[in-house]
C-alpha cells in the first residue's frame, strides 16, 4: 500500500503519516511536508524518487507526470490497466491526502497583491484530488484533515477503507473543488470588474446548521460568502441568548439594511422582515423612544437594530418589553448586565454596522432558476428631485421626506409610510395595491397624522392616495413619479394645499 501525502494545512498530518507507516504503508510526499513528515521520523519516499524527475519552477511542476497520475488512475479491477502501469515501471498510489494552496487565506489578507493570488492557485493539488476522485472504487482520497482518524480506524478495523466512506470522501474533493475553482474565478473577475458571467457559479461556506427554517417542517442552513464585507450580518458576534433561527437571521438583516439608510443616532424595529418602526433623534434614547413609540404594539418580539452603543440608559427601556435580538456596533458593559438579566434575548455585536454595502448581490432562488441583481444602493439622485406642485415643502418637512423615503425603500411593496420628526408614524407593507397601503398605515398610525409626510415606494397611478392623504392631514408627499397620469396627483396636491416630490427612482421590494 501506497499513499502519496502532500498538504498545505499540516494539522494532524504527522500523526496520519505515522499510523499509516506503522500499517505497512509507503509514504510518498512533497516538498514542505515531505520535511516535515521527515523530521518528525517518518519514512518518506520523495516526489522525484518516484517521477524519476525534480521538481522544477520554483515547485510548480512536480506532481503532474504519468508515474503519479498512472499509479492513482489505474483501475485495479482491468488486467489491461494493470499490465500497462507495469510495463511502464509505474506502481499503485491507494492513498492520497491533499489539501490546496491556501487561495482563500491569502486573498483576505489586507494588501494582498494579484501576483501574490495567482501564486497561490494550486494546480497539481486539484489534478491530483480529482484523479481519486474520479477513481474511488480503489483509491482512498482525503481533502480534509477531519477525516485522518476515520480512514485510519477503517484500516486497522477492516484492513481496508469501505466503498461507502471512499464515495463520500471522493464527493467531498469535488464539492472542495468545485468550490477551489469557484473561489478564483470570482476573485479574477471582481478585480477586473466584469460582469457576471453566462455560467455562475456560487461558493458559500456553511456557518451552522439551523434548528429549522421559516416553520419547524423545513430544514435549513445558514452559509456565508468567502469574502464577506466586515458589516455583513455573518461577522456579528453573539454576546448573549440561545441560538438565531432561520427568521432571526433574516429579519435581523433586514433590520441592519434598513439601519445603513442613516447616519444620524438611528434605532430600527422590525418584524416579519420589515420595519415596523423607526426613529433618529440626537441621542440613541431618544430615537428608541421614538421607535417603540411608532408601534408598541409590533415591536414586541421583534428585532431592534442600533447604529450607536447600546448603553444603561437605552438597555433599562428595551429591557421593559420582549425582544427576540438587539443588533448594535457595541454595549457597554453596564447595558449588558441590565440586558443579560433576560436569559432568552439575543445580544449580538456587530462594529462595522454601519459600513454599506459596497459589492454585494441580491439572490432570489426560483423555480427550477435564480435571479441575480445589485443591491438596490441609491436612494434618489438630488439633481433628480423635483418640486412637482404650486407648494413646496418646508425644510423640517423636507428632512421628513427624506427619512421616510428611506424607511419605505425597506418595506415591501406596495408600501407607504407616513412620518414627522424624524420618527415613523404609520407604514403601511406589502400590499396588491396602493390604496389599501395607505389605510392600514393611517390606520396604525400611533399618533394624529395632522402635519405628517408621506413617502411611497412607486407611483400613484390614480389621484385616490392624495385624496386620502389630505384627509388624514398629509402635508407633503414624496415619490418616484413616473406615472401616465402624474398630472392627476400633482393637480389635486395643488387643489388641496399640499406639496409633493418627485425622484425618478422607485423602490420596489418583493
Amino acid at each position: 500500500m501506497r499513499a502519496l501525502i502532500s498538504v498545505s494545512d499540516k494539522t494532524g498530518v504527522i500523526e496520519f503519516a505515522k499510523e499509516l507507516e506503522a500499517l505497512g504503508c509507503t509514504v510518498i510526499s512533497t516538498g514542505g511536508t515531505a520535511s516535515k513528515l521527515a523530521d518528525n521520523g517518518v519514512k518518506v519516499v520523495g516526489i522525484s524518487d518516484v517521477t524519476g524527475f525534480p521538481e522544477c519552477l520554483d515547485g510548480r511542476v512536480k506532481t503532474l507526470h504519468p508515474a503519479v497520475h498512472g499509479g492513482i488512475l489505474a483501475m485495479r479491477e482491468k488486467p489491461e490497466h494493470m499490465a500497462q502501469i507495469k510495463d511502464l515501471g509505474i506502481e499503485t498510489i491507494d492513498i492520497v491526502a491533499i489539501n490546496l494552496y491556501p487561495f482563500k487565506e491569502t486573498i483576505l489578507k489586507p494588501g494582498v497583491t494579484m501576483e501574490e493570488a495567482i501564486e497561490n492557485i494550486d494546480i497539481g493539488g486539484p489534478t491530483m484530488l480529482r484523479s481519486a476522485a474520479k477513481n474511488h472504487k480503489d483509491v482512498v482520497v482525503v481533502c480534509d484533515p477531519a477525516d485522518y482518524p476515520a480512514v485510519i480506524a477503517e484500516l486497522k478495523e477492516n484492513g481496508t477503507v469501505s466503498y461507502e466512506t471512499k464515495y463520500k470522501l471522493a464527493l467531498k474533493v469535488f464539492q472542495h473543488t468545485a468550490a477551489y475553482d469557484a473561489m478564483i474565478s470570482d476573485y479574477l473577475r471582481t478585480q477586473a470588474g466584469y460582469e457576471l458571467p453566462d455560467n455562475l457559479t456560487l461558493t458559500f461556506e456553511k456557518a451552522q446548521d439551523l434548528r429549522y427554517g421559516e416553520n419547524p417542517h423545513q430544514k435549513a442552513f445558514y452559509y456565508k460568502e468567502i469574502r464577506p464585507q466586515a458589516g455583513d450580518l455573518v461577522n456579528a458576534k453573539q454576546l448573549h441568548g440561545k441560538e438565531l433561527s432561520f427568521n432571526n437571521i433574516n429579519d435581523t438583516n433586514a433590520a441592519v439594511e434598513t439601519l445603513r439608510e442613516y447616519d444620524e443616532p438611528a434605532v430600527v424595529a422590525v418584524k416579519h422582515a420589515n420595519p415596523c418602526g423607526i426613529g433618529v433623534a440626537e441621542t440613541l434614547a431618544e430615537a428608541y423612544k421614538k421607535a417603540y413609540d411608532a408601534d408598541p404594539v409590533s415591536i414586541f418580539g421583534g428585532i431592534v437594530a442600533a447604529n450607536r452603543e447600546i448603553t444603561a440608559d437605552v438597555a433599562e427601556e428595551i429591557n421593559k418589553i420582549f425582544l427576540e435580538i438587539v443588533i448594535a456596533p457595541s454595549f457597554t458593559q453596564e447595558a449588558l448586565d441590565i440586558l443579560m438579566q433576560k436569559k432568552n434575548i439575543r445580544l449580538m455585536e456587530l462594529p462595522a454596522i454601519t459600513d454599506k454595502d459596497t459589492t454585494g448581490l441580491d439572490l432570489k432562488k426560483v423555480s427550477g432558476g435564480l435571479l441575480v441583481q445589485e443591491t438596490d444602493r441609491e436612494l434618489f439622485n438630488e439633481a433628480d428631485l423635483k418640486v412637482v406642485t404650486e407648494k413646496a415643502p418646508t425644510e423640517e418637512e423636507m428632512k421628513d421626506l427624506v427619512f421616510a423615503m428611506k424607511a419605505v425603500k425597506h418595506i415591501k411593496s406596495n408600501g407607504i409610510v407616513l412620518a414627522k420628526n424624524g420618527k415613523t408614524i404609520g407604514m403601511g407593507p406589502g400590499q396588491v395595491n396602493r390604496v389599501g397601503a395607505l389605510e392600514i398605515a393611517i390606520r396604525q398610525a400611533c399618533e394624529d397624522t395632522k402635519g405628517t409626510v408621506l413617502a411611497s415606494d412607486a407611483f400613484f397611478p390614480f389621484d385616490d392616495c392624495v385624496t386620502m392623504a389630505a384627509e388624514a392631514g398629509v402635508s407633503a408627499i414624496i415619490q418616484p413619479g413616473g406615472s401616465i397620469r402624474d398630472e392627476d396627483s400633482i393637480k389635486k396636491c395643488n387643489e388641496l394645499g399640499i406639496s409633493m416630490i418627485f425622484t425618478g427612482m422607485r423602490h420596489f421590494k418583493h
